[in-house]
């Protein structure tokens, strides 16, 4: 079986309290984009994981997808299988690739072996491999909160608008990202900003950790401003970085606009 496992982008980020348990609370809207990995599942002798593409960091065993098979060879007594990955977003990124990779190699087990685990119960499952792997199991636009693993409807559709997604090559560790912030409510309710024309956002949604990583890595406020002067009508960091993207009411190519850096760009759904 092989499925794409796609990124999301943050429309808003804020970082509201700290929890007891040292993870912060956050509030923000993940927006599914077309930027994909590959993700195959095979039958085998033994289960193996293997990568290609962007190196992945650390031991092969460890990778969410093998956790996410695990979890579920241990409640459904599955056969072994070969899990395969072309990993094209960039890691470290804000754009949620290794969480999509985790929840797409749940859904496919679901489906490959007709296992019928309900949409709660894969929920369930995601939510014990990462904060925001749950969103990618329904896939869609979704107010988030709590640590990003709890989400609510919006009614939000940005279909047919282009965007533009640059990421520098620089790697943000979640520590690293959250290390710098001091968590606060916003005076807004992010839900009820989102319900506003599109052109107010540019004043009214920001993303948290833009404050401290923009003075660490100047680079990063420069690609935001420059894809504003492109013609963005709304741009933003991803996540906790080093993703930076526009959004466009019509189509542009601005690769060449920025050469030396992963560009991914298409129409969102």
């Amino acid at each position: 079986m092989l499925v794409f496992p796609n990124a999301k982008i943050n429309l808003g980020l804020n970082i509201v309290e700290k929890r007891v348990d040292g993870f912060h609370n956050i509030e923000s809207c993940f927006y599914p984009v077309g930027w994909t990995d590959a993700l195959e599942i095979t039958p085998a002798g033994q289960f193996t994981f293997q990568s290609d593409g962007i190196a992945i960091p650390g031991n092969g065993n460890d990778n969410l997808c093998a956790k996410a098979y695990q979890m579920l060879a241990v409640d459904y007594d599955l056969p072994p299988v070969k899990i395969h990955l072309l990993k094209a977003i960039p890691i470290g990124a804000g754009l949620g690739g290794g969480s999509a990779d985790a929840a797409f190699t749940i859904k496919a087990l679901n489906q490959q072996f007709n296992l019928q685990i309900s949409h709660e119960k894969q929920l369930s499952y995601a939510r014990r491999l990462g904060s925001d792997c749950a969103f990618f199991i329904l896939n869609k636009p979704a107010y988030c909160f709590h640590r990003g693993d709890e989400f609510e409807d919006v009614s939000l559709s940005l279909a047919g608008k282009w965007i533009v997604m640059v990421n520098p090559g620089v790697h943000i560790s979640t520590v690293e990202a959250y290390s710098g912030v001091q968590a606060k409510r916003s005076g807004k309710d992010l839900r009820t900003v989102l319900k506003e024309p599109v052109a107010s956002w540019r004043d009214q949604i920001k993303n948290d950790f833009e404050a401290t990583l923009f003075v660490k890595y100047p680079l990063l406020e420069t690609i935001k401003n420059n894809l504003y002067n492109l013609g963005a009508f709304y741009a933003s960091m991803s996540g906790s970085g080093s993703t930076l993207y526009g959004i466009f009411d019509e189509e542009k190519n601005l690769k060449e606009n920025f050469r030396n850096y992963k560009v991914w760009q298409g129409f969102l759904d």
